[in-house]
């Protein structure tokens, strides 16, 4: 059995940003920091996609540095750009939970 599952907790990059497709769906888009002690010392910085985010997450003005749960799936896309073939991982996130309204808190610190 197959399993794509990501979990990251760590701030924001930058604050979010909302789109509207012309399908009216909407995408939020966050980069999410994520610090790592080991193997080395080092700052990842993960490109999150939520597809039609709840209005409460919207309505809750996520800022950089704000703290963040994700979780999801790492997802590689194919595209045409116009300096040629280009790709992208990010992860399609199936949830996106503030620090300050998660029960976990004491595990982010």
């Amino acid at each position: 059995m197959d399993i794509n599952l990501t979990v990251l907790c760590g701030r924001l990059a930058t604050t979010p940003e909302l789109r509207v497709l012309d399908s009216g769906a909407r995408t939020l888009r966050l980069l999410v920091t994520v610090a790592s002690e080991h193997p080395l010392r080092r700052i990842d910085v993960v490109p999150v996609t939520l597809w039609d985010p709840d209005d409460d997450l919207v309505d809750a003005e996520l800022e950089q540095n704000d703290r963040v749960w994700v979780t999801g799936a790492v997802q590689r896309r194919v595209f045409d750009g116009p300096e040629g073939r280009r790709t992208r991982v990010e992860v399609i996130a199936d949830q996106v939970t503030p620090i300050r309204h998660c029960r976990c808190h004491a595990l982010a610190q």
